[in-house]
């Protein structure tokens, strides 16, 4: 798989949605939906980590044919990307025919699916109902990976906060 695949967040959400997978979209598409103009160039979920859902999630990766993000050529072989691999795992970046997808499992301590879908937002995008980060996750998640581009990220969101912040009830 080369980088020049076209990045189509709609196909990959679709294929997601339509095989019923449970997940809470983070990053840089959970940016846009609350007002951010950053552009992103990948889907970075959190999906229910339980067995029946990455069961869901292993067949959308074999659909999108979906190979792990800068292995070299001669790496040793890898397990494939099925349920069991999935559930031993935290962190999965992958490339597929539609572009980047990023799973990950706990993307701050303490910050998991049930976490993240108790204060989560539901937005149509790409016209299909989403669940979305919330703003005060987001900020969260930046705050903690702390990587040049999430504090350029946070500055964005939390001026977001305080003109959310500042309307009227």
């Amino acid at each position: 798989m080369t980088e020049s695949i076209t990045f189509e967040p709609g196909e990959l959400l679709e294929r997601l949605v339509a095989a019923d997978v449970q997940f809470v979209i983070i990053g840089g598409l959970a940016a846009q939906a609350h007002g951010s103009p950053s552009i992103t160039a990948d889907v970075d979920i959190v999906p229910s980590w339980d067995p029946t859902n990455l069961r869901r999630i292993e067949s959308v990766l074999r659909d999108i044919v979906a190979i792990r993000h800068a292995v070299p050529a001669d790496a040793p072989t890898l397990p494939p990307l099925d349920a069991r691999t999935l559930l031993a795992g935290a962190v999965f970046t992958l490339n597929s025919r539609f572009g980047r997808l990023d799973l990950l499992a706990n993307p701050d301590p303490g910050i998991d699916y049930a976490e993240l879908r108790r204060s989560a937002v539901s937005v149509t995008f790409l016209g299909m109902p989403l669940l979305f980060a919330s703003l005060d996750d987001l900020i969260a998640m930046k705050r903690a990976a702390g990587r040049p581009k999430d504090r350029v990220e946070l500055e964005i969101l939390g001026a977001l906060r305080e003109e959310i912040d500042q309307r009227p009830e």
